[in-house]
């Protein structure tokens, strides 16, 4: 699902609201989640799952077409870890 599906998707189930907002409130929540993992927080969505980040230290790596060695500098990966209620729904448990 993209973001724009999922914005329609939101759009089709809150009639209500016009699609301007909902384009506001789902950009708001994904900056909202940026910014803390940026800031070094977790971000915890019970039933749902955690946001983390995760430092990858610096290492050696290997050009697969060339075989060089090549020097690939430590970085922050966001990590993603599922809750339960979403694991129970996904096994239809």
């Amino acid at each position: 699902m993209t973001k724009s599906e999922l914005i329609s998707r939101l759009a089709e189930r809150n009639p209500h609201l016009f699609l301007r907002d909902l384009e506001r409130i789902v950009d708001s929540f994904f900056t909202t989640i940026s910014d803390a993992l940026k800031d070094g927080h977790r971000v915890e969505l019970r039933g749902f799952g955690a946001f983390s980040v995760k430092k990858r230290d610096a290492r050696i790596g290997r050009n697969p077409r060339t075989g060089e060695s090549v020097d690939i500098p430590a970085k922050n990966m966001p990590f993603f870890k599922t809750g339960k209620l979403l694991r129970d729904r996904l096994n239809g448990e």
